[in-house]
């Protein structure tokens, strides 16, 4: 009987994190310290995690703070409580300047996208109420006071987002959630950048100069097959790993960032039609009446050839069939 009581005795200590201090439980099973015992590291890494997660929160719920027994009691270790915060899978990114009028459905069609979503507003310029409409509809926020235009806003977004698949769309244009869907799911079913299949108004005489430009850029790229469809459209979705790739080169440059993608093997698409021709708010236009944007998308279809004819040669990787060119330059 006395060896019997002296096992349960045993059974009751628990070794501490000191030699000579010691954890005892007793008869309800409540840990019981004896002397002086420093919190354990784990525990304080556990609230921080759960306080960070309540500052970001959609609908922050105010809740008792944790007791280190009551963890005990429940089994609950921290491994198992990082476990229940995760990243989403979709992560949509919406530069906005001054959209307060269609910033919150714009959200709102995007959240409908997937059931694992997180939408990002890059506020950028605004002087409106386009952040604070943003924030009521629940939206990550991040702002700066100067204008950064939509493909910087975008590779900020990016660099912030957690998810799997980066969706791109503007803060100016309303896109019901069933026409962002098949972008979605083109990059979760291997695609890695899956683009808008617009090709822009090509019977009109004369056609746009960045309707060219596009065209002729995907053909230098051996891609004739995308014919108008870029980067520099919306909506338009990458991979993470599309993401990682293109980080160094940005995607604050979308022909650029289509160049690389395609010359270093990456699976591109065009998977679905929006028509934003039709849905573009009118640009602003200088003196002589020309859109300030064109002069903008053109330079950045140069710097695409530039990088093209950089890497692959001066004819952007085409073979000069037999023509010895070489033997009248050097003459």
């Amino acid at each position: 009987m006395g060896d019997n009581n002296q096992k349960m005795k045993r059974s009751r200590t628990a070794p501490s994190r000191s030699g000579s201090q010691k954890r005892v439980l007793d008869k309800g099973g409540h840990i019981q310290q004896a002397g002086k015992i420093k919190p354990l590291k784990k525990r304080r890494s556990t609230r921080r995690m759960i306080k960070n997660r309540r500052t970001t929160s959609r609908n922050p719920v105010k809740s008792a703070p944790l007791i280190p027994e009551q963890f005990m009691r429940n089994h609950l270790k921290p491994e198992v409580q990082e476990s229940v915060t995760h990243d989403p899978l979709v992560s949509v990114i919406i530069p906005a300047m001054n959209e307060e009028a269609l910033i919150a459905r714009i959200i709102r069609e995007a959240e409908r996208i997937h059931p694992s979503t997180e939408v990002i507003v890059v506020v950028n310029g605004s002087t409106d109420q386009t952040e604070a409409r943003a924030i009521a509809a629940g939206a990550r926020i991040i702002t700066y006071s100067e204008a950064l235009g939509h493909d910087v806003g975008r590779q900020i977004g990016a660099e912030a987002a957690r998810g799997q698949v980066l969706l791109f769309i503007d803060g100016d244009m309303l896109i019901p959630a069933q026409d962002l869907k098949p972008f979605v799911s083109a990059v979760l079913s291997g695609i890695d950048i899956a683009l808008n299949d617009y090709n822009g108004p090509v019977r009109k005489v004369p056609v746009h100069p960045v309707v060219e430009a596009k065209h002729a850029l995907n053909t230098m790229l051996g891609r004739s097959d995308l014919k108008g469809a870029s980067m520099t459209a919306v909506p338009h979705a990458i991979s993470r790993a599309a993401f990682e790739m293109l980080r160094e080169g940005g995607l604050q440059i979308p022909p650029l960032a289509q160049a690389m993608a395609i010359k270093q093997g990456l699976l591109v698409k065009a998977v679905h039609r929006v028509p934003v021709g039709r849905l573009n708010p009118l640009r602003r236009k200088d003196r002589r009446n020309q859109d300030l944007l064109t002069g903008v998308v053109l330079s950045d279809h140069e710097e695409a050839v530039r990088w093209l004819t950089l890497h692959q040669g001066s004819r952007g990787g085409f073979t000069d069939l037999h023509r010895a060119r070489h033997l009248v330059r050097a003459r």
